[in-house]
């Protein structure tokens, strides 16, 4: 067996029926344990997402509310996206949409979960940095050491693949292809503007991405509306098909049940990283004056990013076939377009760009928020003060990952992303009873913010 089949098995092993009903397990977990939090909180969540409070500037952190989440939002945005989707509809079916939904919903309670522990056992590092996430609520709230090195190991490990030379090799290939510009220029040029980013540490890679991230998730969805709106008879059409695929038991809409919802799961995991414990370390550092309150920031970045983005995505998929009055027993066929296609059928001339363009955008934030994640897994392990190496040889594998085309990197990439994944899970199973403690504490603090709200607009 060849090295690259070896590595294939391996990553077939680590994201496998035990390790997705793991993730959808502990977000379903969490969810009844927080009494459908994410349902009944979401709009004051989203409303303490996109308000700015002076208040928030007097708490202890280094960054808002929102440049938190744009961090955390900059790392999960990405080309999952847009490839993604059209992976797990190719993979598994129309129907794997809806399954991609379904792990979003419970999976805004695992994020939930993740931000309350990040910020409640974070620390101060000797620069008057925060530092936090899984590998110090495993050990601070755990007391299992091992298991939280772990965590960082891995973590650290991944940022070099899924968070790096898979997303600059991404750009380079599409911008080859669409404009002729060598692999090697594109690497350097995006190892110097990585490198700008990075040396100004979180405060810097927060104050970019909330005026990078907002731009350009507004481009693409933009585009994908304008689409959606302008063919709004198909979305009903659209939706009929991919609920019926979801339960289908045969192949005729693209793929049976268990395809459907083993794709859907995992591409919906890889976009927006719920339980991999990638997220809560930029949560950790937002200025918050209750766990709670960021924990639920955190949580409308599973919302934003499966629930809108990821659903703009495959509805448009959906619907290019449809428009080209393919009958509903063909649709299968739709798995045959990538987004790129989609796009162009409905925006002929320009369509495709827009697809080029937010991969360019959505992988370079990919490559900024993951180099935070990666930069704190490395000083955990070897020490905050010998972080500026880690950064270093970070720039550098931009710049390499851009000429190198192996689907093993892919595959590598995955596993190490994978095996994050059951640490953090297995922390937030054992310190459910902090998640539901601390949840409870805030819903006390809301309670009186609600009376004194009330009482200032009486006056």
């Amino acid at each position: 067996m060849s090295f690259a089949a070896i590595v294939e098995s391996i990553n077939n092993i680590v994201w496998g029926p035990a390790t997705l009903l793991l993730i959808v397990g502990t977000g379903v977990f969490l969810t009844f344990r927080l009494g459908f939090l994410q349902v009944r909180d979401l709009p004051y969540a989203l409303k303490l997402t996109f308000s700015r409070s002076k208040k928030d500037s007097r708490d202890k952190g280094d960054i808002s509310h929102f440049q938190s989440l744009m961090t955390a939002m900059a790392a999960t945005l990405g080309i999952g996206n847009m490839t993604g989707v059209a992976s797990a509809i190719l993979l598994g079916g129309i129907g794997a949409l809806f399954w991609m939904w379904v792990a979003a919903f419970f999976g805004m309670a695992t994020k939930y979960g993740e931000a309350i522990l990040a910020v409640k056992y974070r620390v101060v590092n000797h620069k008057g940095e925060i530092s936090g996430g899984p590998m110090y609520y495993i050990e601070k709230g755990l007391g299992w050491k091992w298991l939280a090195v772990l965590f960082a190991l891995f973590g650290f490990l991944a940022s070099f693949g899924i968070g790096n030379m898979t997303q600059s090799n991404t750009v380079s290939n599409s911008l080859a292809d669409n404009f002729g510009i060598n692999p090697w220029i594109t690497g350097f040029v995006l190892m110097l503007v990585t490198a700008l980013v990075l040396l100004g540490g979180i405060k810097g890679i927060g104050r970019v991405t909330a005026i990078f991230v907002p731009f350009m998730a507004l481009f693409y969805i933009l585009g994908g509306l304008i689409i959606i709106l302008s063919n709004i008879t198909l979305v009903p059409q659209a939706f009929a098909i991919i609920f019926e695929a979801a339960f289908n038991t045969d192949a005729a809409l693209g793929g049976t049940i268990g395809l459907a919802i083993r794709y859907g799961i995992a591409r919906g995991v890889f976009s927006n990283e719920a339980g991999l414990g990638s997220a809560p370390i930029a949560a950790a550092a937002a200025k918050t004056d209750y766990p709670g309150r960021q924990a639920l920031v955190s949580m409308t970045g599973t919302f934003l990013d499966t629930m809108i983005v990821c659903t703009i995505t495959g509805l448009t998929i959906v619907m290019s076939q449809l428009y080209v009055g393919v009958p509903d027993d063909e649709v299968a066929n739709v798995q045959s377009l990538l987004t790129g296609q989609a796009f162009e059928q409905f925006l002929p001339g320009y369509g495709n760009y827009i697809v080029v363009f937010a991969i360019l955008l959505f992988a370079y934030s990919t490559i900024i928020g993951w180099s935070y994640y990666g930069e704190k897994c490395f000083g955990y392990l070897f020490g905050d003060k010998n972080t500026i190496i880690y950064k270093v040889v970070f720039v550098a594998i931009v710049f390499i990952g851009a000429g190198t085309k192996s689907d093993i990197v892919w595959n590598i990439a995955d596993i190490f992303n994978g095996l994050m994944a059951i640490p953090n899970l297995i922390g937030l199973l054992f310190l459910s009873g902090v998640i539901v403690s601390e949840t409870k504490k805030f819903r006390e603090v809301r309670k009186q913010e609600k009376i004194d709200e009330k009482q200032q607009k009486a006056s």
